[in-house]
């Protein structure tokens, strides 16, 4: 009811590997969190999630959609928590846009040297800043291949 066209509810599962993945695991500060997850009769994991859409593709599709949508949102939920591009408390649109520019620009340099030191994924800024500002890069060339080595100064654990 109060919908304007039908929907649809997709059900997911999805195999999770490795020991990190258990129903119930502590998070930073010690509280528990608790995941969607079935332990199968053969010790499996699985996770599930719920989609409601009125789209008609493949589901197979829209998972993916929902999966590209939920990264997207994550690189604007990190400038606004983690950059300060949640607000500006100046009137003076100028300025505004003048400081949304220059987080964003910061952003974008930072992104970059985190793939850098690891190109296959995302490292938020508020994990990644205090490991990579005390790290060493060693760049070395062989065969016709550059290839940069960082080494944090910092323990992983320290930081979360």
């Amino acid at each position: 009811m109060g919908w304007s066209r039908s929907r649809r509810v997709i059900l997911l599962r999805r195999r999770l590997r490795g020991l990190s993945s258990w129903p119930i695991r502590p998070v930073k500060g010690g509280q528990l969190q608790l995941g969607l997850v079935e332990i199968g009769t053969d010790r499996q994991l699985w996770e599930y999630g719920a989609l409601v859409t009125s789209l008609d593709a493949e589901i197979i599709t829209l998972g993916q959609l929902y999966r590209d949508r939920g990264d997207c949102e994550n690189a604007f939920d990190e400038l606004k928590n983690q950059w300060g591009w949640g607000g500006f408390t100046t009137h003076d649109l100028a300025r505004c846009q003048l400081m949304a520019r220059i987080v964003a620009l910061a952003y974008n340099w930072w992104t970059l040297f985190g793939r850098l030191a690891d190109p296959d994924r995302h490292h938020e800024a508020i994990t990644s800043r205090p490991l990579m500002m005390h790290a060493i890069a060693r760049r070395t060339e062989h065969a016709g291949r550059t290839t940069l080595t960082i080494t944090s100064t910092q323990s992983p654990k320290s930081h979360g």
